[in-house]
């Protein structure tokens, strides 16, 4: 009878607690900053971006960490899955009804993935040649970058940084990696006599990734260049991962020696641009066609879609 009645009061007893648990107090601003600032903080120094930046976004995007996405998928930033994505799922209406989004085991996913969202994909990388004090050029720069439709987001951002102070977290941080444009910019070879074929001194020759190459000019084949860099034609085709008829536009890349097999160690992925080849992103950051392929578990004729990541020194996981 006692067990009886021990069940009775514990089946009407349960709705009470559920209801308790949803009726929870939404986590406020102040909580939310607390509680992931150190991650902002480390995500500054691994990618350069503003503590106070990622930290109001994650504010804005996620409602203080109390939307369905944050709560139910720690994706804190909105971020969709895109045809490339191989993790778990979760559907949710957004500008179309029950677009796939993103889940992650914990936030840090969500915080890593915004991360490189913006230090790979192009049409970001102005942004990382501002000083990573200026929130408010970093704010401006999103908006100019069309990071989102709102036309207020910039002065969002800055609002949410001002009244919390957001800022105090972006001083006193060593940022650990050059911005993409040092790391992109043709550089001079230093020594380029180390390679048995510079001996050419009427063009410049340039270093990328540890590798030598010179850009061709205006009526250029690969035929011709190897005859002037005393290479046979199937090398310099192989260096390049061309074929004997491919067009050498002016100024386009040409390896004088073989890429290497991975990028480096600031690159460990490339977000491709929509229409963007394997071989282009091969050719950009002198790493070997077959590594990408290998890395990224992509076969021949097979290309990245937008917005996909691509592996640039390791494989991606199964």
């Amino acid at each position: 009878m006692k067990y009886r009645c021990f069940l009775v009061f514990f089946l009407l007893s349960a709705p009470l607690v559920l209801m308790a648990q949803n009726t929870a107090p939404p986590q406020t601003r102040v909580e939310y900053v607390a509680l992931y600032k150190d991650l902002a903080i480390r995500q500054m120094k691994e990618s350069g971006i503003p503590a106070s930046i990622i930290l109001a976004q994650g504010c804005l995007e996620s409602g203080n960490g109390n939307s369905r996405l944050a709560v139910e998928a720690n994706n804190h930033f909105g971020i969709k899955c895109h045809q490339s994505w191989t993790g778990e799922r979760i559907y949710h209406d957004d500008d179309e009804w029950q677009e796939c989004f993103r889940k992650y085991p914990s936030p840090e996913g969500s915080f890593r993935d915004h991360s490189d969202f913006l230090r790979y994909r192009d049409r970001y990388k102005f942004l990382f040649d501002l000083e990573p004090t200026d929130y408010k050029a970093w704010a401006y720069g999103l908006k100019k970058a069309g990071y989102a439709t709102n036309p207020e987001y910039a002065e969002r951002l800055i609002k949410i940084i001002e009244e919390n102070r957001l800022y105090i977290y972006d001083t006193d941080v060593t940022i650990e990696v050059p911005a993409p444009s040092v790391i992109e910019t043709p550089k001079l070879a230093e020594t380029p006599h180390r390679a048995r074929a510079v001996i050419n001194i009427s063009r410049e020759v340039y270093e990328r990734n540890g590798v030598l190459y010179i850009l061709a000019r205006t009526n250029d084949t690969y035929e011709k260049i190897a005859v002037e860099y005393d290479l046979k034609l199937r090398r310099i085709l192989s260096f390049n991962d061309a074929a004997a008829n491919t067009a050498l536009p002016k100024g386009q890349v040409v390896y004088i020696e073989a890429k290497k097999r991975k990028a480096a160690k600031w690159q460990p992925v490339h977000i491709a641009d929509k229409g963007e080849t394997l071989w282009q992103i091969s050719q950009h950051y002198a790493v070997r066609l077959s590594s990408l392929r290998k890395f990224n578990r992509l076969q021949n004729g097979q290309e990245p879609v937008e917005g996909q990541a691509i592996y640039m020194r390791h494989k991606m996981a199964k």
